[in-house]
């Protein structure tokens, strides 16, 4: 099994890497398009800023790269937000896999979004065998709203997109590297499910 994880300017990564090293997989941290296209499974983590990032894939045209996998890829947190159509932050266009917009949290609460919430409304595989109403990790101040393509929902402030589906492509706004025997097992499915 191949997973890359696409390298990018964004934090967190190594992470990513650690909760498949023990899930027993390897992975290979790259821009290169070659080997992301001739992996089996596509990593898009990310912890940092909207525009900035985008700048920084378009430079290097891994914006239209991820959007011509065909193989399943994962968004996680910044990787599910840059996968929507556009994001309040930074007033920035996005990828575009999910046609959803990406809008800030009104201060109503804290934010950012930090700490463990639970998931409602699943469905799809990255959610087999998981209890009702699991606890997931999350950090973020701007939400993808809800769409056709929810996976799972979350709330805090107003009900959010906690995960989004289509086609090949999965994504979390929660992490679930740092969400422990959930985390593990929704990786576990989207490695050997998708």
């Amino acid at each position: 099994m191949k997973i890359a994880i696409l390298k990018y300017n964004a934090g967190n990564i190594m992470s990513v890497q650690f909760a498949l090293k023990r899930l027993g997989y390897n992975s290979e941290v790259t821009d290169n398009e070659s080997i992301i296209r001739n992996s089996d499974r596509v990593i898009f983590p990310g912890v940092g800023e909207a525009a900035t990032t985008m700048d920084y894939l378009r430079q290097r045209g891994l914006d239209k790269l991820l959007k011509e996998l065909n193989q399943p890829v994962l968004g996680i947190c910044l990787g599910l937000q840059l996968m929507c159509s556009h994001s309040e932050e930074g007033n920035t266009n996005c990828i575009g896999i999910f046609d959803v917009p990406v809008l800030k949290f009104l201060p109503s609460l804290n934010v950012p979004h930090m700490g463990w919430n639970t998931l409602e409304n699943m469905k799809g595989i990255l959610f087999e065998k998981l209890t009702p109403l699991p606890y997931v990790y999350f950090v973020h101040s701007y939400y993808a709203a809800l769409s056709e393509n929810t996976a799972a929902s979350c709330k805090y402030i107003n009900e959010f997109s906690a995960s989004l589906q289509k086609d090949n492509f999965f994504a979390t706004q929660f992490h679930p590297e740092k969400s422990g025997d959930t985390g593990h097992l929704i990786l576990q499915n989207f490695i050997e499910k998708s």
